[in-house]
């Protein structure tokens, strides 16, 4: 049997591209930046994670494929667009999650449970539709490779719809009500870069964790009345 060559975690940003986010383009795009400078600053850590970024609207488009960032010379760039398609995004991930897996376990690879960060400033505009795509990925029945869900909503996204995407009630924020958007955008990035920071630490030192950070601005969706 061939030896294994260590072990990964998968995580996705899932980054809501719709039209409403254009006055936070820029606010996105440094978020992205800081996030793949983050990790690029910590090799070490950066070993033990796999980075994708997708952007949503109409559509999903890879910004970012399955990466070891300490090889990716370039950013990823995300654009304003479209509407906003909760399902378009999870129908999406219920093809991808399996194929990055089986492709990291090919390479000789463990693989933990991956982790999606998904950041949406508005209510899914297909409806209903979303619940099926979405219920599905997250069946670890029916998809044995189904992921933690972490879900930040700002802006018109609302609380008991992040508690639904969400995987774990503790897993869903929403931005607070006095908070600046763009603010509370870079607080989502700076959130996830110490999430799959601490989480590869804690996975080099043996004691697998994955680790969630609240950010700051945010409070839990649990919590909204």
């Amino acid at each position: 049997m061939a030896e294994t060559r260590g072990v990964l975690l998968p995580a996705y940003v899932v980054a809501d591209e719709s039209a409403s986010m254009g006055p936070y383009h820029q606010d996105l795009s440094g978020g992205l930046a800081s996030l793949c400078n983050g990790l690029r600053a910590e090799p070490m850590i950066a070993a033990k994670v796999r980075l994708a970024i997708l952007g949503f609207s109409d559509d999903v488009r890879v910004r970012q494929g399955m990466s070891d960032m300490r090889t990716v010379d370039r950013l990823p760039q995300l654009e304003v667009r479209g509407a906003t398609n909760y399902g378009a995004a999870f129908g999406d991930l219920l093809q991808r999650i399996p194929y990055d897996v089986q492709m990291m376990k090919n390479d000789g690879y463990k693989v933990h449970r991956p982790v999606v960060f998904f950041l949406s400033d508005g209510q899914p505009t297909d409806g209903q539709h979303w619940r099926g795509p979405h219920g599905t990925l997250v069946d670890r029945n029916a998809l044995p490779v189904a992921p933690n869900i972490i879900a930040c909503g700002v802006g018109s996204a609302r609380a008991d719809t992040m508690l639904e995407v969400a995987t774990r009630q503790e897993f869903a924020f929403v931005a607070l009500p006095s908070a600046d958007i763009g603010t509370a955008i870079a607080e989502f990035f700076h959130a996830l870069t110490a999430s799959l920071v601490a989480s590869g630490r804690a996975m080099a030192d043996g004691n697998p964790t994955l680790v969630v950070n609240r950010p700051d601005q945010f409070r839990l969706a649990v919590d909204v009345v």
